[in-house]
């Protein structure tokens, strides 16, 4: 059997691997020294701002390094602006700036004013562009939202080509009656809302069938949705609130729901009626704290007096005797009252 290695190779290897080993240390003894302190003034020098800051218009689509840091950035600031950029990432409003890692709030608060949207970038509203949108601009007048052409929303400056055929084709299929309506198109950001809200006149939406006013607890919700002035989502809130009271005592209730402004409620008051007799209620001396505690009226302190109190009294036959025994102000007792029955031990109310 043949040795494994030759004398030749042996020889090789002798000499390698001390040539190996000589260059291994070179290169050890060639590494730069850690330098701690010219790491924290590089890291300083990150932080710094500029000299001189000077506060002017730009565009934080097309601004350069030199630029930002005119404005009163550290260099950590605009690389992480411009990087931010270069990942293909574009300002479409000045509020975008926030987007951006290394723009905190006060340093946006700061810009804010000085922020000018280019045309090619903007979409709305208006007054952030810098750039005519047509050739003849066209003034600021009232349009009807259901006739409104993709090409006017674009000449206004409200949206963009795409967004602006999307919107028609979203109001062609879904229609759009009111300010909610409008916001619940998904290319149009609250900002273009508030931006259009002067100008934007709705149609008049069909009147109910019956003359007769929609009776507040009996309707449903395409009833409810027929009402001048009760969008799809204030629909949901009417609901959820009936359900909760137990029913509408009186119209003027229609006010504590969420979501009724105070121009709809003088709308919808001289579209509606309420009948108060079907309206549930609960009897204080047996109901359970879930059930108590579900009514709007029923503050969180005056349940812990009620179930605190109505252990060991064991209920009580009137709102004034809850009044009486600090359980209820008289505030209180007057809008909670039509709500309650006092049952008694033995199965009558009184």
């Amino acid at each position: 059997m043949s040795a494994l290695f030759t004398e030749r190779q042996i020889r090789a290897v002798a000499i390698f691997l001390p040539l190996a080993a000589l260059l291994l240390l070179a290169l050890w003894f060639a590494r730069p020294a850690a330098d701690p302190e010219a790491a924290r003034a590089a890291e300083r020098a990150m932080e710094q701002q500029a000299d001189s800051v000077v506060m002017a218009p730009f565009d934080p689509n097309t601004v350069d390094y030199d630029g930002l840091r005119a404005l009163g950035l550290t260099q950590y600031e605009a690389v992480s602006l411009l990087k931010y950029r270069a990942a293909g990432k574009v300002f479409r409003i000045p509020e975008d700036l926030t987007l951006c890692y290394g723009i905190d709030d006060s340093l946006f608060r700061r810009l804010r004013p000085y922020v000018r949207i280019g045309r090619r970038y903007a979409i709305a509203p208006h007054e952030y562009r810098t750039e005519r949108v047509v050739r003849e601009p066209l003034p600021p007048a009232p349009f009807r939202i259901d006739t409104v052409s993709a090409r006017y929303l674009r000449a206004i400056g409200a949206l963009s080509k795409r967004q602006a055929e999307a919107f028609v084709r979203w109001r062609d299929r879904s229609g759009i009656r009111d300010m909610e309506e409008l916001r619940a198109c998904y290319v149009v950001s609250d900002s273009v809302a508030r931006a259009l809200e002067p100008y934007v006149i709705f149609p008049e939406r069909e009147a109910p069938a019956s003359d007769l006013p929609v009776e507040l607890n009996a309707a449903d919700s395409a009833t409810l949705r027929s009402v001048i002035g009760i969008g799809p989502k204030t629909v949901g809130a009417i609901l959820r609130y009936r359900e909760r009271l137990g029913g509408f005592r009186c119209v003027e209730q229609l006010a504590e729901v969420p979501g009724v402004t105070e121009s709809n409620y003088e709308k919808i008051l001289r579209q509606i009626r309420c009948d108060s007799s079907g309206i549930s209620k609960i009897d204080v001396n047996f109901a359970g704290p879930n059930e108590l505690a579900r009514h709007p009226y029923m503050a969180p302190c005056t349940l812990r007096k009620l179930l605190k109190r109505r252990q060991l009294k064991g209920g009580w036959s009137t709102a004034e005797e809850m009044i009486e025994d600090d359980i209820l102000t008289p505030q209180e007792a007057a809008r909670l009252a039509p709500y309650l029955t006092f049952g008694r031990h033995g199965g009558t109310d009184e």
